[in-house]
């Protein structure tokens, strides 16, 4: 028995009644998302989004590295990705302070592969109540 061969059945089933939807790989609402990879966190659900909406790139404690700079740059230049939310959450184990946060956001403003008049916000989901709040706008 393998240590895969739960999710491996999951995707068989899931596969058997799979419908290819045409999605572009574009982000058709223009917009990237940095969050954390937290399992309790569904971003597209939180944000209303739907499959093909937004680019989603996760990383513990939603830290913007230079890998998520990068992919940032990549999902502008070619994926059509307009606007950057940047979303800790509440009970992280990386507890991400607001200074940070600002930081990050800071981070990919000023990120010369990027517009300089690109919109990038920072907020919180809160995984008690499900609620977002931006703190850096």
């Amino acid at each position: 028995m393998s240590a895969f061969d739960d999710v491996l059945a999951a995707n068989a089933d899931y596969s058997q009644s799979f419908s290819d939807l045409g999605l572009p790989a574009e982000a058709g609402r223009g917009l990237a998302v940095v969050t954390c990879m937290d399992s309790r966190i569904d971003p597209l659900r939180m944000l209303g989004l739907r499959p093909g909406d937004a680019k989603i790139l996760r990383t513990a404690g939603a830290r913007v590295t230079d890998d998520v700079l990068r992919s940032l740059v990549l999902a502008h230049q070619l994926l059509g990705v307009e606007r950057v939310m940047v979303l800790v959450h509440t009970d992280c184990a990386m507890a991400t302070t607001e200074a940070e946060l600002r930081r990050d956001v800071q981070r990919v403003r000023t990120s010369p592969d990027l517009p300089d008049q690109m919109p990038v916000a920072g907020g919180s989901y809160d995984v008690r109540t499900g609620a977002v709040t931006l703190t850096v706008t």
